[in-house]
């Protein structure tokens, strides 16, 4: 006898996965020839090159008409609705603590909201908080905080005067890259953040964040140092400024002389130098 599927289940299960897409109603399992109906003309099966081995998020995410799909569309909708009800931070911040939509959240030890000032010129985003920001609850702590802190400072930046957040409030299971579904549940919590500052700029710290936020389908090699723009309401634009993350930069400490040339552009904009 058929057992009817329960969609919030099934949707939960397959983000903790990290599925990214789908194609279909049905999930298959066990993806050997003998079990695969090639003579069917609806399948198609293409050879994996080089270039589709590469992750990618793209800036906008579109599903399939699947019962899968309409899920995770219902929540980023319930998500959007949810944040234009708060009217300050500390509402959007309880808001999000009570939000259920994201999976992440059954992970992760807390939530991590933004951090700072409310009348902050800039915006700091990275991607989404590691093991000592879910263990802590604040953003950028640790050795990428103190990197960062070392990196403000070095263009006379005190931190308590900037706003500092992430595209996603709540750790990914072992740090993985966070799927597009993941992205586009959080998202409008970070919009918001933004729409309540109304910061003269915005710094994204790696790739996630700038593919997150903006159009744009270059990588963050080929954008950093760039100066972009993100219309924040139809009065207020933001400029945009993308480089490396500090865990980049711990990694790859070859990468700072960069970092550095991106950092000085942004202190001479902010100072109407540039």
């Amino acid at each position: 006898m058929d057992k009817q599927i329960n969609i919030k289940e099934t949707l939960d299960w397959y983000i903790w996965a990290g599925v990214v897409e789908t194609c279909a109603d049905e999930v298959c399992l066990n993806h050997s020839p003998e079990n695969l109906n090639l003579s069917s003309p609806s399948i198609q099966i293409q050879p994996i090159t080089p270039d589709l081995q590469k992750s990618y998020i793209p800036s906008t995410i579109s599903h399939t008409n699947t019962p899968l799909a309409a899920a995770f569309d219902n929540i980023a909708k319930n998500a959007r609705e949810l944040c234009s009800k708060a009217t300050s931070l500390e509402e959007l911040k309880e808001l999000v603590q009570q939000f259920d939509g994201c999976n992440l959240k059954k992970t992760a030890a807390n939530t991590v909201f933004g951090d700072g000032s409310i009348q902050a010129r800039v915006v700091l985003i990275g991607e989404a908080p590691g093991a000592d920001e879910d263990r802590i609850g604040s953003p950028f702590v640790g050795k990428c905080g103190k990197l960062l802190d070392k990196m403000l400072a070095a263009i006379n930046i005190n931190r308590a005067d900037c706003y500092i957040t992430n595209v996603l409030p709540w750790r990914p299971p072992g740090n993985r890259t966070p799927t597009d579904e993941e992205i586009a549940i959080c998202l409008p919590f970070l919009k918001r953040q933004i729409e309540l500052i109304k910061p003269d700029f915005l710094l994204l710290l790696g790739g996630i964040a700038l593919k997150s936020l903006l159009d744009v389908s270059d990588s963050i090699s080929r954008t950093r140092g760039k100066w972009l723009e993100y219309a924040i309401n139809e009065q207020k634009t933001a400029k945009v400024l993308a480089t490396y993350h500090p865990s980049y930069l711990l990694r790859s400490p070859s990468q700072k002389a960069k970092v550095w040339s991106d950092l000085l552009r942004l202190q001479k904009k902010m100072n109407n130098e540039e």
